[in-house]
This record gives structure tokens, sequence and C-alpha cells, in this order.
């Protein structure tokens, strides 16, 4: 499916060009400020998830979603700026701690750390797509495809990871009534 949405983005880019640029809807203005916000959280989540963990392949997958969510974030401030659009709040970055440091009680598992990962790239896939199906203009269409897929891309290793280690949640399945058993 990469390639129908890099279709897409592709389109986007070239018509992109030849757009005037109105001033953003409420939408769109919406739709980027909430992005901002959930970048700048999941940042402090990593953060987080960072001064908890011991394992190696964790830190690795939260250092790399983290300069992810970092580069996403400052390119949205930065089109966000540049459109005189306000900036939210948000929490206080973390120092580095020991994870040791941490009470056992207090202390966030690595299913728990990687499952609120995953929904926080899930969430930000979703918002996405949202978003970018609502725009008018081009440009911002097309910076919210980008970050889609590139979280999208994340995802993919992060399923990996979660599958390895036994970590994914799976809901019921379902059988229709009538349907056999397997």
């Amino acid at each position: 499916m990469a390639t129908i949405f890099e279709s897409i983005k592709d389109y986007l880019q070239m018509t992109t060009d030849n757009e005037s640029k109105t001033p953003l809807h409420v939408g769109e203005v919406m739709s980027c400020w909430l992005y901002l916000t959930l970048m700048n959280e999941a940042t402090i989540y990593i953060q987080i998830g960072l001064n908890t963990t011991i394992d190696d392949e964790v830190k690795k997958i939260l250092k790399d979603s983290l300069k992810q969510c970092e580069k996403q974030g400052q390119r949205v401030k930065a089109f966000m700026k540049a459109e005189g659009v306000h900036l939210p709040s948000t929490s206080e970055q973390r120092p580095d701690s020991d994870p040791n440091g941490v009470p056992l009680g207090a202390k966030l598992t690595d299913d728990e750390i990687m499952n609120g990962l995953s929904i926080k790239t899930v969430t930000s896939t979703l918002h996405c797509a949202g978003a970018a199906s609502q725009c008018i203009r081009n440009d911002v269409a097309t910076m919210f495809m980008e970050c889609m897929l590139e979280k999208m891309k994340f995802g993919v290793t992060l399923k990996k990871l979660m599958r390895k280690r036994g970590w994914i949640k799976v809901p019921p399945y379902y059988y229709p009534p009538g349907a056999p058993n397997n």
C-alpha cells in the first residue's frame, strides 16, 4: 500500500507548487495544533520510558521514536510559526535518570512501555490520515501524508519487536453465528 500513498504524496507535491496559498482553515489549524501536541507529549512519554527500561532493544526503538517525534514536531512547529498559528503548551522535558533507581511500584514494564508507544503511534497515524483528508491546502495535506508514512514505517518495526516479545494485545477472536469453529 505504500506505493498508493507515495503516488498520492507525489501528486500533492506536484500540485502544491502551482497552488496559491490561501489562509489555513480552522480544521487545518486544529489538526496542526493537535499533532504538535501529540508529538510533544509522545516525546515526554518516550523520555519516561528511556528512564525506566534497561532493555537494549526497547531503548533502541524508543530512541528511534524519539528522533522521529522531535523531527516531526519541529516540522509542524516551523510550519505553524510561518503561518502565524499559536503553539500549544506542553509538559516539561524529562531529565535523564537511572532506570534502576525507579521504585518497582512506579516503574513501567517493558510490555507497558511498548504498548503505550504502540497506542501513540496508531493515534498519530490515524490523526495524520484524518488531517490529510480534511486539508484544502495541498502543502498541509502533503506534510500530514509524509508524517503518516513515517509513522506507518516505524509501526512495522515496532510491531516486529512486540510480536517477538509476545507483547501485542490481541482482542478476542470473532466467530460469526453458524460458522464452523476452528
